[in-house]
């Protein structure tokens, strides 16, 4: 039961339905009242064209003696109590009537007397009591007979509501009919539609099984514009994952590759008793150890390109690199100018990596600096773009591109592993970014980094 509650196709079906019986149910309503308005209007019609020929009819000679010229045409004036009547009177003792002329319908009976609101020229519409204690819709006409003695005629007809009451059951009784069949055509249309409507997601839910079970690597096949977005995340978050998984082994693979040497160095080492063995661990120990950081920095890089909503200031991170490179450079007196960098540029990822990256640049170019290293920045359509530069002796662009591979150093002869800008570049890659060198205002190297900044 719970997992019908939870159903879309339940709910579009609900939903449907629902609206169905509400429009169905005013649309009913409605004709209803409009087709009760139009009978009661026709008998209000049909009993004004009755009490007109009665009044053009009407006759009254020099004695008071009331006629009519012709008589009503419709034969339910002829039957008696057929619910259809009309009489002449004229008013008698306060607010009773002398009966002058009745039709035969209403045999020895008459209908009632009008106690007050009638006015010259104008009819009175009410309901009244039958011969035999129906409810009658009669309508009053006061003349003034321009001859004669007679100074006022109370011309009344008066009909059965049951004359306008039994086809309004009957049509209720129709349109309750059909409106039943409508209702239950617009739900079989609903259930088509949702069935119809939901088959994408049907689909969709294939493609994800032959997806778990193996039998695909992505979802493939038509569907509509509106699941497509679905769709396509999907399949960027399976492509993702697979650059991921396979990143993770390469990465796996590169690790194991580089411990292997130290390893098979040292225990060659100790099975010879070498006697540097101790300075020969302590250096390929050191080495191993380079290689963890890189593959470690490269993880956590890869991870937190993922998490959203990562801000770090980078002016103060570029200071405090500074301060250490102050330390580390401190016999050689250099120069490091961060006046190009504003105070509000961001980098959109992790601290630890910002630092990993420009500490990296930063080392290198007070390795080759003479005097001066000079730091830029600035952000622009969405990319923040750092220059690192120093007035070295700079690097020609064949040797510019070699040094950020993996082990690669511009100068042997300089102390490193050869990881620094490797990591750099690999680093810029996982955010979306890029790393290049070139040659720089000052002669030297220019290191631009160029990283995403929203």
């Amino acid at each position: 039961m719970r997992g019908r509650r939870h159903s879309l196709r339940l709910r579009l079906l609900v939903i449907a339905l629902a609206w169905t019986l509400l429009s169905v149910a005013l649309a009913g309503w409605g004709i209803q009242g409009l087709f009760r308005q139009h009978i009661q209007a026709q008998l209000q019609s049909e009993l004004n064209i009755h009490l007109n020929h009665l009044t053009a009819s009407l006759q009254v000679d020099e004695r008071g003696r009331v006629s009519l010229s012709s008589q009503p045409t419709d034969p339910r004036f002829s039957h008696p109590f057929s619910g259809l009547y009309w009489q002449i009177s004229v008013p008698s003792a306060g607010t009773r009537f002398a009966q002058l002329l009745r039709s035969r319908s209403l045999w020895d009976a008459h209908l009632p007397d009008l106690v007050d609101g009638l006015e010259p020229g104008r009819d009175v519409a009410m309901p009244a009591s039958g011969p035999g204690g129906e409810r009658l819709r009669m309508r009053v006409r006061e003349v003034h007979p321009a001859e004669g003695p007679l100074d006022t005629l109370i011309l009344s007809v008066a009909a059965d509501e049951a004359l306008w009451a039994e086809p309004i059951s009957r049509f209720d009784r129709m349109l309750a009919v059909a409106l039943g069949i409508l209702v239950l055509g617009m739900g079989a249309a609903a259930w088509m539609l949702v069935g119809f409507g939901l088959q994408p997601l049907a689909r969709l839910r294939q493609r994800l099984a032959a997806l778990r079970e193996g039998r695909a690597e992505r979802i493939e096949g038509k569907f509509p514009m509106e699941v497509r977005p679905l769709v396509e995340d999907f399949n960027l978050v399976l492509s993702r994952n697979a650059e991921g998984l396979e990143r993770a082994r390469m990465q796996a693979g590169n690790l194991a590759h580089a411990l292997k040497t130290p390893l098979a160095v040292m225990a060659s080492a100790a099975q010879a008793e070498d006697p540097a063995l101790p300075r020969l661990v302590a250096e390929q120990v050191e080495a191993a150890r380079r290689q963890v950081d890189y593959h470690l920095a490269r993880a956590r890089a890869a991870a937190a390109v993922r998490v959203t909503g990562l801000r770090s200031p980078i002016l103060p991170l570029l200071q405090g690199l500074v301060r250490v490179m102050d330390r580390v450079h401190a016999e050689r007196g250099l120069i490091y100018d961060l006046s190009g960098v504003a105070e509000d540029l961001v980098f959109r990822g992790e601290a630890q990596d910002f630092q990993e990256m420009l500490g990296n640049v930063l080392d290198n170019a007070g390795k080759w600096a003479r005097s001066r290293v000079c730091v830029t920045a600035c952000c622009q359509d969405g990319e923040l773009s750092i220059q690192v530069e120093d007035d070295g002796p700079g690097l020609s662009p064949e040797r510019a591109e070699q040094v950020f591979e993996r082990g690669q150093r511009a100068d042997e002869r300089t102390p490193g592993s050869g990881l620094g800008l490797g990591i750099v570049r690999d680093l810029a890659d996982l955010y979306g970014g890029w790393a290049r060198i070139e040659t720089g205002r000052l002669g030297g190297a220019r290191v631009i980094i160029t990283l995403p900044a929203t």
